[in-house]
């Protein structure tokens, strides 16, 4: 990875459905590390987390294979040694003029473009806030005088093939290198009293005023009209680093990070935009050992390298009984339970065929027992395809720990808090079933596994 001027050379496809939408929290996962988990024992772990998308700094096929079938997003970085390979783009070693990024995020979009991949990948690179001339106060910000040809370069591309411009920001560095003048809360999201803009806008915290000097300043560029979406790509604070660094200590990187990924989960938006939400990756999910810099570079990681965590931070998900302080390597994620009354149905309104498909899978390859929907069975009325999907996607939702993931069917289960069995039986004017137990809310429907043993 090359930094000039506050660029980073790393070029990010981004996966995005066209009605992509904010959700979840995000990691960065990095491996300059000699003792780090394998990819598919990471992979186990965040299946059991809040974490939906994690970004890379290479394209390592262990990883892309790890993260397949798992319901978490990837967000894949271009190598800095791909860059010659880009058609139309040279390249000689490190001395890069930040021409040669635009040129290569063109040339990659053009390939998209070319295959109909356009709308659901995005191609994007991370900035550091040093390409800002100042981030403060956030209302006045503007890019360096140097980069505004690039930078305006790069943000007409990215409006222009609806790519969000990421941003790499650390209250930490800034707090680090300013104490005196920079608050300790304020920098760690915590601020009450607020520090007030010039036009009125007022910052609880470090973070958003970053955020809004980057608006400020593509607005500055002249595309306050277009719409430009923000990414945190990175964001974090070391529990460890160097004698001169007394703020990293575990204990401020665990407030800062729980806030963070609270931020992150809130859907809020920033002073400037309140009603636009900011998706935020954390740096980073390991301490990595072999990381170039000083201390506190190796130690942003949530989780030290055996898969214990560094400090006690809440990563788990909606559905998640369990909590975060027992997550680790040495759990299956198959069994990390979920609320207790939630189950997996087929849409009414979803495409027969493709019901009839996941009917299919659910009862041959997903290993569902079924046949209580075949004639005969006690769940074969009605004998409607929707109703037979219904018993089996449930079935292998429960099977594999009630992961929303495992409720998707390409498009066709919903998750619900109403246990359509009992529905179903109270039509017929059945109150009580042999094997069923009472719970609160209601009754609970014994499900069954491959090996016919009740869960």
């Amino acid at each position: 990875m090359v930094h000039v001027h506050g660029f980073t050379f790393l070029l990010f496809f981004l996966l995005r459905s066209p009605s992509h939408t904010v959700s979840g929290v995000g990691i960065n996962y990095g491996t300059l590390g000699n003792n780090l988990p394998s990819p598919k024992k990471v992979a186990q772990l965040l299946q059991a987390t809040l974490i939906d998308k994690v970004k890379i700094y290479d394209t390592n096929p262990e990883i892309l294979a790890a993260f397949s079938n798992t319901g978490i997003d990837l967000i894949v970085a271009v190598e800095n040694y791909h860059r010659c390979r880009i058609r139309y783009l040279t390249t000689d070693g490190d001395d890069l003029d930040p021409k040669a990024l635009v040129q290569a995020m063109q040339n990659l979009h053009g390939v998209l473009l070319a295959r109909g991949l356009d709308r659901k990948i995005k191609v994007t690179t991370p900035h550091s806030m040093a390409v800002l001339a100042t981030s403060f106060p956030p209302s006045s910000s503007t890019f360096a005088t140097t980069l505004m040809p690039t930078m305006t370069a790069i943000v007409g591309f990215l409006a222009d093939t609806a790519a969000p411009f990421m941003v790499n920001a650390y209250p930490y560095f800034a707090y680090r290198d300013n104490p005196g003048t920079i608050g300790l809360d304020y920098a760690l999201l915590g601020n009450t009293t607020g520090v007030r803009d010039p036009k009125g806008y007022i910052y609880y915290n470090m973070l958003d005023a970053q955020i809004d000097a980057v608006r400020s300043a593509i607005n500055a560029l002249g595309f306050g009209n277009r719409s430009v979406e923000i990414i945190v790509s990175e964001s974090g604070w070391p529990s460890k680093g160097d004698a001169g660094e007394v703020a990293a200590t575990p204990e401020n990187a665990k407030t800062y990070n729980t806030r963070l990924i609270e931020r992150g989960q809130s859907s809020r938006g920033t002073p400037m935009r309140p009603k636009d939400s900011v998706e935020i990756f954390v740096f980073a999910l390991f301490n990595e050992n072999k990381k170039q810099g000083g201390a506190s570079e190796r130690n942003f990681g949530i989780f030290n390298a055996d898969g214990s965590k560094v400090y006690a931070v809440d990563l788990s998900c909606q559905f998640c009984s369990n909590t975060g302080e027992k997550l680790g390597f040495g759990e299956r994620v198959s069994g990390v339970a979920r609320g207790p009354s939630v189950w997996c149905v087929a849409k009414p309104h979803g495409d027969e065929n493709v019901v009839q498909a996941v009917l299919d899978f659910c009862c041959g390859p997903g290993g569902v027992d079924c046949r209580e929907v075949y004639e005969n069975g006690f769940c074969f009325a009605p004998n409607k395809i929707h109703a037979h999907a219904s018993y089996a996607m449930n079935a292998y939702y429960q099977m594999h720990g009630r992961n929303y993931w495992n409720c998707d069917f390409k498009g066709t289960g919903l998750v619900t808090f109403s246990d359509p069995i009992f529905a179903f039986l109270s039509r017929r004017g059945i109150k009580e079933v042999k094997g069923a137990k009472r719970e609160e809310p209601g009754l609970t429907f014994p499900r069954v596994r491959p090996d016919n043993e009740a869960i």
